[in-house]
């Protein structure tokens, strides 16, 4: 395993636990050999967190790739759709099915994949209760806005919120103006999905123009940008070896604080 740059090894909420900046979304995949091949070469090179989700049909994918690379080389997140948080008990069985499918005993972080209808705090204390069972190491939500994620925080009893995964990228920075700066006091990690805008960010001029000064590739660039705030990280996707080995680029260096600046201003 290729080692990382301490800077680019964020903490997960207060744990003290610390995991590569960026990571791997699971999301929309469609060669599920290539992209078994893609999440095995990610670890190898020191990306070592790995995203997906109930819903994504990519639990068996991520399992198999780290019954190749071993375990304790990677952090695990996993998603489970938010009807199962309104018991305690069927969110439990919802837990064990999910580690079923990734065939493993227990993942590292389990999140709420969006807020429910119903009360928070009822999903909270749901939540809780598949750590305590010993399911999962931390807990965390996604997708849940401000008013959501205070609520969550003040839900808590034995359990802190590690995460909040959210939408973030150079062209929807929605999350600076209250999300990010309420995560980095309370010390929970944002995780920015769909970081890159699915490639959009590649015909931006700006980031064109970034990129071309810093010997750079747009893609990087936009990651850059992310990581170099406060408790961020980002889990973009690709099937690729190619595409994990442009991900692992934006990692080890900083853009200037001039070009952040013109980031901000899109």
């Amino acid at each position: 395993m290729l080692p990382i740059d301490p800077e680019d090894r964020k903490e997960i909420g207060r744990t003290g636990e610390r995991v590569s900046a960026i990571g791997l979304g699971t999301w929309g995949i469609r060669d599920r050999e290539k992209a078994t091949e893609a999440l095995v070469h990610a670890v190898e090179i020191g990306i070592d967190m790995i995203d997906t989700a109930e819903m994504y049909n990519t639990e068996d994918i991520v399992g198999i790739a780290v019954k190749k690379v071993g375990r304790e080389n990677v952090f695990i997140t996993t998603k489970l759709l938010p009807e199962h948080f309104r018991d305690p008990y069927e969110a439990i069985n919802a837990a064990k099915s999910s580690l079923r499918r990734l065939n493993l005993s227990y993942v590292d972080l389990i999140l709420i994949h969006w807020p429910h209808s119903s009360s928070i705090e009822e999903q909270v204390r749901s939540l809780e209760r598949i750590a305590e069972e010993g399911l999962s190491r931390y807990i965390g939500v996604s997708n849940f806005n401000l008013r959501e994620l205070e609520r969550a925080v003040g839900s808590t009893r034995k359990n802190e919120i590690v995460v909040n995964q959210v939408k973030y990228s150079v062209l929807d920075r929605r999350v600076e103006k209250d999300l990010l700066p309420y995560c980095i006091e309370k010390g929970i990690t944002i995780q920015a999905y769909t970081p890159i805008e699915r490639g959009r960010v590649k015909k931006v001029q700006l980031i064109r123009e970034i990129a071309r000064r810093n010997g750079r590739t747009e893609v990087q660039v936009s990651l850059n940008y992310l990581i170099s705030r406060p408790r961020v990280t980002a889990i973009p996707k690709s099937e690729r070896v190619e595409g994990v080995e442009e991900f692992r680029g934006a990692m080890g260096w900083r853009l200037p604080p001039e070009d952040i600046l013109l980031i901000e201003k899109l």
